[in-house]
């Protein structure tokens, strides 16, 4: 049975359906030598190449769902390659055979908090497309007077330059005017349109001055998850996010209990290599 061209490379791990789709408008993908046009479908025989190499199509049973947990420091870019030569979200995650990480959405440079990243392309897509309305929870400080008037007009909906936007939840969490102008709040969102937080909070002229996300759908980040740290996700996990999305629930998982650290190993080892990273980076700036 023929399926669409991006459904497929997007489950044999090959990138999201928003980014092949993107690679097939650019004619980065040909099919049995000829270059691919958007909605064209493919057997599981074809021939499919992405920039001239040519990639492996895998059938539903031969892929493997796995998903981690990514503590994106601020400074990181959430891009493959950088051209400015900063460093990225991808350079730190484990090396995986036979498929790549993709990211279930961005967080803009400055932002930091919980990153998911999937082997199942079309996971991602789903979990990143608005229609199924899954709240991302962010912790942000903001500088300026915040009044309950202000919250009701966040609650309610501004318009943005790309549409109208709301929080589906506001809460004030830390801060008050004898401690300065910033404020800590709780927000949650729905969709994830592009720098959307800060966006709406400067609709009310106040400035974000720190912003990390701390929840995807019911997933949190998880305390002592140092940044740049990563965890792969357990299958209970894994499938509350597949059904999530309307996907068949995976069956396989690449974690040995009988093998695992504990958390508090696997997070302590993980703390002592971003102090060492950190250490490095300051002693290439001396040079």
């Amino acid at each position: 049975m023929s399926e669409k061209l991006q459904k497929v490379l997007a489950r044999s791990g090959h990138g999201s359906r928003r980014e092949l789709e993107a690679m097939i408008a650019a004619g980065r993908i040909s099919v049995n030598g000829q270059i691919a046009t958007l909605g064209e479908r493919i057997d599981g025989d074809a021939k499919v190449r992405i920039d001239g190499r040519e990639v492996a199509i895998k059938p539903p049973e031969d892929v493997v769902c796995r998903v981690l947990m990514y503590h994106k420091p601020e400074g990181e870019m959430c891009t493959r390659k950088d051209p400015e030569g900063r460093p990225t979200v991808y350079d730190r995650l484990p090396r995986v055979q036979g498929a790549r990480w993709v990211a279930v959405g961005r967080l803009d440079v400055n932002t930091s908090g919980l990153l998911l990243f999937t082997t199942d392309g079309e996971l991602a897509n789903r979990l990143m497309h608005p229609g199924h309305q899954i709240e991302r929870e962010y912790a942000v400080r903001v500088f300026g007077e915040v009044t309950d008037a202000m919250l009701r007009k966040l609650m309610k909906g501004v318009q943005l330059e790309d549409g109208p936007a709301a929080f589906k939840e506001v809460k004030r969490t830390g801060g008050t005017h004898s401690e300065g102008m910033n404020q800590w709040f709780r927000v949650v969102l729905t969709e994830g349109r592009n720098r959307e937080v800060r966006r709406l909070w400067e609709s009310q002229g106040v400035t974000v001055s720190r912003l990390m996300r701390v929840r995807y759908g019911n997933i949190q980040l998880e305390q002592g998850l140092p940044q740049s740290g990563w965890g792969e996700l357990p299958l209970n996990q894994i499938n509350y996010l597949r059904e999530l999305v309307g996907l068949k629930p995976e069956e396989r998982t690449f974690i040995d209990p009988r093998k695992q650290e504990s958390r508090q190993k696997r997070y302590a080892r993980a703390r002592r290599n971003q102090a060492k990273r950190l250490q490095n980076a300051k002693q290439r700036t001396r040079k």
